[in-house]
């Protein structure tokens, strides 16, 4: 059992959904790899955030804080 959260197939459609013909397995697992890394930021962001509120439940409002906070310190 490996330790990713997202299915390989999932990366290989979403490749493909984005305009791809041919998908190499070396993008597939790099894909999956940078999405989880981003995905345990956003989350940690997300966290912060909640406690921040004083709540323990991670809200959909955390999530968008956390993206435009995580994405605007690395673009």
């Amino acid at each position: 059992m490996s330790d990713t959260e997202l299915g390989l197939a999932a990366v290989y459609r979403m490749i493909k959904k984005a305009g791809a013909n041919r998908v190499g397995d070396d993008a597939a697992e790099e894909l999956r790899a940078t999405l989880e890394e981003i995905g345990k930021l956003l989350a940690k962001q997300a966290i912060d955030f909640a406690a921040h509120a004083g709540r323990k439940t991670v809200k959909a409002s955390d999530i968008r804080l956390a993206v435009k906070s995580v994405l605007k310190t690395t673009l």
